[in-house]
């Protein structure tokens, strides 16, 4: 029974985590509300292989996994975001901070719909758009004014919806050992998140901003290469 529970508390957990941070949010200690984020991105890439670990995927988690996603990871991070910067652009900050969590809807949507092609996520997930998007609130002191940042939410934002592929690693394989560490690697990356609330999380906005890049560089290239091939296939008809 237990079993069979277990990859919904994970995401359960995702869920309550996503709360916390927007109650963090709102209570002006938005930098701990990104750490939420960030472990809460943890618990959701548990979930899913804990399920098919034990074989226990079902359509219940799957539409429990969606909606736990568009709290942690779309109204969480727009709200640190509002709360950290886009609040001094009064109407025009509600209407950015909405259109981050209605894209992540969208393409959670569009995925549950139709899930993409094998190895690969059509459009930024929402998980990894979320966690930039958390991490990048934290370097709101370190730009002067709100227009980087208000850029980089609506990249991210038009990620999401994008046809732009990426690659999908929660299908890499894990050896079922693995999973027993899970709960010693949440709870040090607590214990660093709490010992270090500004430092930790700045530190994983890198590689996930690099992801997010490595799907456009991705599509740029791939586009450069149709067209090159056209416009040899054009001279020798």
């Amino acid at each position: 029974m237990l079993a069979r529970a277990l990859p919904n508390i994970f995401t359960v957990g995702n869920l309550f985590l996503g709360i916390m941070a927007m109650l963090l949010a709102l209570q002006g200690e938005w930098k701990y509300g990104a750490i939420m984020v960030i472990i809460g991105m943890l618990l959701d890439g548990l979930d899913g292989r804990v399920a098919r670990m034990l074989n226990t995927q079902s359509e219940f988690g799957k539409e429990l996994d969606s909606l736990s996603d568009i709290v942690s990871f779309g109204v969480a991070p727009a709200l640190i975001m509002y709360t950290s910067i886009l609040h001094q652009l009064s109407i025009t900050g509600w209407i950015i901070t909405a259109v981050f969590p209605i894209c992540g809807a969208i393409r959670l949507a569009r995925f549950n719909v139709k899930p993409g092609i094998p190895g690969y996520f059509i459009g930024l997930p929402i998980t990894a758009a979320g966690g930039v998007l958390a991490t990048m609130a934290l370097y709101s002191e370190m730009v002067a004014g709100p227009g980087f940042m208000v850029t980089g939410m609506l990249l991210l934002s038009y990620l999401m919806v994008s046809r732009i592929k990426y690659p999908n690693f929660k299908k890499l394989g894990i050896p079922r050992s693995a999973y027993w560490i899970a709960p010693l690697l949440i709870i040090l990356m607590g214990w660093l998140a709490v010992r270090f609330p500004e430092e930790f999380p700045k530190i994983l906005f890198i590689p996930l901003v690099f992801y997010a890049f490595y799907g456009v560089k991705r599509s740029v290239a791939r586009r450069r290469r149709q067209n090159s091939e056209e416009s040899v296939e054009e001279l020798n008809p």
